[in-house]
């Protein structure tokens, strides 16, 4: 299994640090290095990220508040040269916090917490998710203790909300909510159905109403299309018009 991962420190000679660190262990691949947590949040909102190796003293905007203003929070192993942050890391659930300079020894040993998080993950998506092929006309999720029956051509979209997605179907008032990612939805679903139009949203492209100004209607609910995904759905949509 390999984690995706971002390293996000104000200090060069901290990133380099890091950086070597990431290459010596060969489960982690390092898809970008940040400045500032705006940048990070750019990154963030362009690809999937695992884990994030976050400094807290940065100018601009703390690790810790960058931290909480994220909806969607990849694993997080804040990494700082002050003790006294120690009960706020733990308290935003932090896989773990670890003093500068860090030595490859502590590096690593957190770093295999990150993995050891995602195994179980994995593991209980795995459990309570029906593992039904992509096209069947219905899968089961589990929803607070229970399997719940998810209609395939009743669900309008699927919103993902951090280790939770929300599944939203046809005449029902409230969607149903259960542990998952929007990957793992996705697979249950036939592709030519089903679009990712957005890194949190994934839609049927048989109850698209009408698009406006990269926003999908349907129903009462607006829809986000990113701009990596406009051209895609355009072409889907002119598919589906022949």
């Amino acid at each position: 299994m390999t984690l995706t991962c971002i390293i996000v420190d104000d200090e060069s000679l901290a990133r380099k640090l890091l950086e070597e660190s990431v290459q010596q262990l060969p489960f982690l691949q390092l898809v970008g290095t940040c400045k500032n947590p705006f940048e990070a949040m750019q990154m963030l909102q362009e690809q999937a990220v695992d884990l994030m190796f976050l400094d807290i003293q940065m100018p601009g905007m703390l690790g810790t508040q960058f931290l909480q203003s994220l909806r969607d929070k990849p694993m997080t192993i804040l990494v700082t040269a002050y003790s006294n942050f120690a009960v706020q890391g733990y308290d935003l659930d932090v896989i773990d916090y670890v003093m500068k300079p860090v030595s490859m020894e502590r590096f690593t040993k957190a770093a295999l917490k990150a993995l050891e998080e995602k195994q179980k993950r994995v593991a209980l998506e795995q459990q309570t998710t029906s593992s039904a092929p992509p096209g069947e006309e219905s899968f089961f999720v589990n929803v607070e203790y229970a399997l719940v029956k998810i209609s395939v051509p009743d669900i309008t979209h699927v919103e993902s909300m951090k280790d939770y997605v929300k599944i939203f179907l046809s005449g029902a008032p409230k969607p149903i909510i259960t542990k998952s990612t929007l990957k793992a939805i996705e697979e249950k679903l036939p592709a030519r159905k089903f679009m990712r139009v957005h890194k949190s949203f994934l839609v049927h492209l048989d109850k698209i109403e009408s698009i406006r100004s990269q926003a999908i209607q349907i129903g009462t609910h607006q829809i986000p299309v990113s701009d990596a995904s406009v051209d895609t759905l355009m072409q889907a949509l002119g598919q589906k018009k022949h």
